[in-house]
C-alpha cells in the first residue's frame, strides 16, 4: 500500500511556524510522508493567520492553486483564520476539513475520518471554549527553534482578533519546557527561541486563570541552568512585562541573547488609549533606556502600527519622531486593517488606505536606516555568530549574539557552529 504524503504551508508569525513543524511530526508518526507544498500530495495542510486582510486573500489563492494542481488532494486549513471564520473558508471550493484552535491538535483522528467528495467538515468551537495547552516547536535548519511556551491573549487590544482566534492565556509549566528542552537538546539544537501570543503572561498554567502559578522570570532563571543548549532569545515582549529584573537578569546572563523586541504600535498616547495599550509612551522609553544603559550593544526590535482610526498627520509625526530619536535598532511596521468583530471599527475617523501606505513605507525607511546606524556601532568588533545550515549561492548567514546578519561564503566546517567574528 502506498504511503500517504501530505504537504505544509504556513502564514503568520513564529509560533505558527513551531505548530506547523509539530502537526507536521504528529502525521509523519502517523505514517504520511512529508512532501514540498509546491509538490503533488495526499493532503494539503495551510496554517492561517489572520492578523491582517492578506493573509485570508493569501489562503483562499493557495486553495486555488492546490485545486488546479491536484483537484484529487485533500484540503485542510486551520490556524487563526479557520478559528475565525470557519463557514467562510468551509464555503472555499476545495477545502475538506476547517479545524478550528481546540482541533488542529486532533488532525490525525479527523483525517483518519475524512473522505473527498464530502462537503467540508467544520471543526471548531466556541473561543471560551478552547483549554489546555499544546506545546510545538520549528525543527527547520536544526541550527535554531521556535519553542512555544505560551498561548492565547487575555489583553483585548481594539485592534486585534488574537483573543478571538487563539482565547485566553494558558502556558506551558516550567517542568514542561524543561522537559522539551531536554528532547531539543539531543537533536544538535543550539538556540531556542522562546515564542508565544502574550509571551510575558507565561505563567497562568494549562488551562489559564486568573492565579498566576509561575512567572515568565522564574522560567528564564530556570532555563540560564540548562544544559546543551547555548544560547536562548526571548521572541517579543509586552513593554509593562518586560520588568527590570527581566532586563538586568539578561544583561548578566550567559545564555540569553542580548535582543528584545518589544511592541510599541504608536508613539503617540492618545492613540495608544484608543488602542487600549497596557502602557504610555513613557514606559516604553524608560524600558528602552534601562536596555540601553545595562546593554549599549543589545538589539531592539520593535513592532509599530501605522494609520489607526482617528491617526492625524500629527500623531503619526509623534510616532515617527518618537521612534526616530528612541534608540532601537529595526521596525516591523503593519499597516492597519479593519478586522471583523474588533472594537476599532467603532472608531472614526478611518484613515485613507494611500495614506497609511504612506506612513508604513516612511517607517520602513526610518527602520532601514536604524538597522545600518547600529550596525555600523558594532563595525570592528568581534561577537559570537551562529552559521545556519542552508546554503545559499555559495554563502552561508549567521547572526551575531545581538542579531546582526553576517553573510560569507559557505564553509561545511561552520555549519551549526559558533564562530568568533569581526564585523
Amino acid at each position: 500500500m502506498r504511503e500517504k504524503t501530505v504537504a505544509f504551508h504556513t502564514l503568520g508569525c513564529k509560533l505558527n511556524y513551531s505548530e506547523t513543524s509539530t502537526l507536521s511530526r504528529m502525521l509523519e508518526a502517523d505514517g504520511f510522508m512529508k512532501k514540498d507544498f509546491e509538490e503533488i500530495a495526499d493532503v494539503y495542510v495551510i496554517n492561517t493567520c489572520s492578523v491582517t486582510d492578506n493573509a485570508d486573500k493569501e489562503c483562499r489563492l493557495l486553495v486555488r492553486r492546490i485545486q488546479k494542481r491536484a483537484p484529487e488532494s485533500m484540503v485542510v486549513v486551520t490556524g487563526c483564520y479557520a478559528q475565525l471564520k470557519p463557514e467562510e473558508i468551509a464555503n472555499i471550493k476545495g477545502v475538506d476539513l476547517v479545524l478550528g484552535a481546540a482541533e488542529k491538535f486532533n488532525i490525525t483522528h479527523h483525517l483518519r475520518e475524512l473522505s473527498k467528495g464530502d462537503s467540508a467538515k467544520i471543526c471548531s468551537c466556541d473561543i471560551e471554549d478552547v483549554s489546555g495547552f499544546n506545546s510545538s516547536w520549528s525543527v527547520n535548519d536544526r541550527t535554531r527553534t521556535f519553542l512555544k511556551v505560551q498561548d492565547g491573549c487575555d489583553y483585548n487590544c481594539t485592534f486585534c482578533t488574537i483573543p478571538l482566534a487563539r482565547g485566553h492565556s494558558r502556558s506551558d509549566s516550567i517542568e514542561g519546557v524543561l522537559n522539551n528542552i531536554k528532547e531539543l537538546a539531543n537533536t544538535g539544537i543550539k538556540e531556542i527561541v522562546l515564542t508565544g501570543i502574550n509571551l510575558g503572561d507565561f505563567g497562568k498554567g494549562n488551562d489559564g486563570g486568573k492565579k498566576r502559578e509561575e512567572s515568565f522570570y522564574e522560567l528564564v532563571q530556570e532555563l540560564e541552568k540548562t544544559e546543551g543548549i547555548e544560547r536562548f532569545r526571548i521572541s517579543s515582549i509586552e513593554p509593562n512585562l518586560l520588568s527590570n529584573e527581566i532586563i538586568e537578569f539578561v544583561a548578566r546572563s550567559k545564555k540569553f541573547m542580548p535582543h528584545f523586541h518589544i511592541p510599541l504600535q504608536s508613539g503617540s498616547n492618545k492613540i495608544l488609549g484608543l488602542m487600549r495599550r497596557r502602557y504610555r509612551r513613557e514606559l516604553y522609553a524608560e524600558r528602552v533606556a534601562t536596555i540601553k544603559q545595562l546593554m549599549p550593544h543589545c538589539c531592539i526590535g520593535v513592532d509599530v502600527i501605522t494609520g489607526f482610526p482617528s491617526e492625524t498627520d500629527e500623531d503619526f509625526k509623534e510616532t515617527f519622531d518618537f521612534l526616530h530619536e528612541l534608540e532601537v535598532s529595526y521596525l516591523h511596521v503593519f499597516t492597519y486593517s479593519e478586522r471583523t468583530n474588533t472594537d476599532a471599527l467603532q472608531i472614526k475617523p478611518v484613515v485613507p488606505i494611500h495614506i497609511r501606505n504612506e506612513r508604513t513605507k516612511a517607517l520602513r525607511n526610518l527602520s532601514y536606516q536604524k538597522m545600518q546606524y547600529f550596525t555600523a556601532q558594532h563595525a570592528g568588533q568581534t561577537r559570537p555568530v551562529l552559521f545556519e545550515t542552508a546554503q545559499k549561492n555559495g554563502m552561508i548567514d549567521g547572526y551575531t549574539d545581538n542579531y546582526i546578519k553576517v553573510q560569507t561564503p559557505y564553509r561545511a566546517e561552520w555549519v551549526k557552529q559558533l564562530v568568533d567574528w569581526t564585523l
